[in-house]
């Protein structure tokens, strides 16, 4: 581990290959011709260009760019949002249909202004996808949306694919590196969405090198389980500026690899896990692997 002091040097394994090819090109003229955010620029993504170039994906953000809460790990905006763009949804309905995409993420800023913590916001933009793309899954990725049971409704009433909620780090680092969120209350708002929809898949997100141990992955995992969180994804922490948090680890990719194994023996339907993983890697790929875990089941 790092001391306050030190600086981790990068190793090689993470180095990242740009590609900024006409998927690439064309999909952020597409996103700025309709006003829209994605996370993957906003949140500085090591991904993108493997997303946008090669697997044409994207994560798309709504209810602006500008975030109510500043967690010291993540690189968007954080300040008092001034606008509810209420025909978003429909913006983001039509790219999906532009992109072709068979799956699309929709991740919320975290709206604490907002009394619903922009759950109908979100459960629109379910909709108009559906009306527009009935063949496209849909995963979305909101905050804790204050706890409020009723907001989560508004969004599993919609039904998308997956519910994704990462709680993103161990117990122990949460009032560190996050702001506002509680640990516990993450854990029952991936509960009570499994209780609300029992056929649509939960997902979650722990990023290692923040000072965790290896003890304390496991414990998150088994802290997930025990919510019925179905899908996980382990991935590398990279500090997007000087003001955010320093990285104290890098896990190697065995190290990735061995955690992997373990999750899978906790009994997680789909396990992602690597340096360069992110809560929306691959996604297409967890949601069909999910649909194929949920036919099997049913035999």
């Amino acid at each position: 581990m790092a001391t306050k002091e030190e600086h981790v040097r990068k190793p090689e394994w993470l180095k990242i290959k740009l590609n900024t090819n006409e998927n690439y090109t064309g999909l952020k003229k597409m996103m700025r011709e309709k006003n829209l955010h994605t996370v993957c620029e906003e949140a500085r993504c090591p991904n993108i260009h493997e997303c946008w170039a090669v697997r044409r994906t994207a994560t798309f953000m709504i209810l602006g760019e500008v975030c109510t809460r500043a967690c010291r790990f993540c690189a968007v905006k954080t300040g008092l949002p001034t606008e509810l763009d209420l025909e978003e949804p429909e913006r983001v309905a039509d790219s999906v249909q532009l992109m072709n995409l068979k799956h699309a993420v929709i991740t919320v800023v975290a709206r604490d202004d907002l009394k619903d913590g922009g759950a109908s916001v979100l459960a629109e933009t379910i909709r108009a996808i559906r009306r527009k793309n009935p063949f496209t899954t849909i995963e979305v990725l909101p905050s804790d949306m204050g706890g409020v049971e009723e907001n989560l409704r508004i969004v599993m009433d919609a039904r998308p694919d997956i519910l994704n909620h990462n709680i993103e780090t161990v117990r122990s680092l949460t009032p560190r590196v996050r702001a506002r969120a509680k640990y516990e209350r993450s854990l029952e708002f991936l509960r009570r969405a499994k209780e609300m929809q029992p056929d649509i898949p939960t997902k979650s997100s722990i990023m290692l090198g923040l000072g965790e141990t290896k003890e304390e992955i496991i414990e998150t995992m088994d802290d997930l389980r025990a919510n019925n969180v179905d899908i996980m994804t382990l991935g590398q922490y990279l500090q997007p500026t000087k003001k955010h948090l320093k990285v104290q680890k890098y896990y190697h990719p065995n190290e990735f690899e061995e955690l992997k194994e373990i999750a899978l023996s906790k009994g997680f339907s789909h396990v992602e896990a690597g340096p360069l993983v992110r809560s929306s890697y691959h996604a297409d790929e967890q949601v069909n692997a999910a649909a194929k875990n949920k036919a099997q089941e049913s035999k």
